[in-house]
């Protein structure tokens, strides 16, 4: 029987053996996403061929009313973009509560590694699969509806990418740790998101069009000024669609980039401790 003056369950290891660890288990979290991605082709099918007859409405809809072509690179980028919507929303905020439901969760909460890690490797592993989807949908749909891009500048548009990917990850990490939490009334508050979100993003018409207060709230969405972003930097006319200039939305992506994840840190840490308090972390308590 262990007594109470006992060591520590784990050894002490140093830093780099802390890192060491936690890198290992972001790794073996992407690695199964990327290969069970490429093992499902059909999937590829429901993922690009569906949200591009989405797009086509969109742009059908807009060329019939005498839209500007403007208008069909916009709801292109935002088709292209809900993808990671999507994939943040089903495939990492949920993830804890999917890995309840399979009896996972306690294994992950007993590893001696950081929640974080686990969630860094799927959303590795879902960015690689989400990326394949969202290059597929913007080339496809570039090609079949003669979209014309115009890069102002190449630097700028990655780094608006990736740190509208970056500030989206950490909500998706802070919708982790509720969802872990509440389990399936998390689920239905993700249903009743995932609408609200692409009307308020914009993802298929200017954000300038909601006006200034409005335009300002849904920035708070870090996919809605990311994709302001990158819209006034590829797309000819873009700059006159804008809500900011782009660095002034740069500025702001790089702070909700650091804001999300001190409080995605927290989050976890505050969620489990009241997980283990109250007995939420188990299929007992559902």
């Amino acid at each position: 029987m262990r007594s109470e003056r006992a060591g520590p369950i784990y050894p002490e290891r140093s830093v780099r053996q802390i890192i060491r660890t936690n890198l290992r288990a972001t790794w073996a979290r992407a690695y199964v996403r990327i290969v069970g991605g490429n093992r499902e082709p059909s999937w590829l099918i429901s993922e690009i061929l569906l949200p591009l007859l989405s797009v086509a409405a969109y742009i059908y809809v807009y060329r019939h009313l005498g839209g500007t072509e403007e208008y069909t690179g916009f709801v292109l980028l935002g088709g292209m973009m809900t993808a990671y919507w999507l994939n943040i929303l089903w495939s990492m905020a949920m993830q804890f509560y999917w890995e309840k439901e399979m009896g996972n969760l306690d294994l992950y909460l007993m590893s001696p590694i950081s929640r974080m890690s686990i969630l860094m490797g799927m959303a590795l592993g879902g960015l690689f699969m989400t990326t394949v989807r969202a290059v597929a949908i913007l080339g496809i749909g570039g090609l079949l509806f003669q979209v014309e891009f115009q890069v102002s500048s190449w630097g700028l548009l990655i780094l608006a990418f990736v740190l509208s990917l970056g500030a989206l990850y950490g909500m998706g990490m802070i919708f982790s740790s509720l969802f872990m939490v509440f389990g399936r009334g998390g689920w239905r508050g993700a249903e009743v998101l995932q609408e609200p979100v692409y009307l308020l993003s914009g993802f298929y018409f200017p954000l300038q069009r909601f006006g200034f207060a409005v335009s300002a709230i849904a920035s708070l969405i870090p996919v809605a000024i990311g994709l302001d972003a990158i819209r006034q930097l590829a797309i000819p006319g873009g700059a006159g669609l804008g809500i900011f200039s782009v660095n002034t939305e740069l500025l702001f992506l790089l702070l909700l980039v650091v804001l999300f994840a001190v409080i995605a840190r927290r989050a976890l840490t505050t969620m489990e401790a009241l997980g283990k308090k109250e007995g939420r972390l188990s299929l007992r308590w559902q």
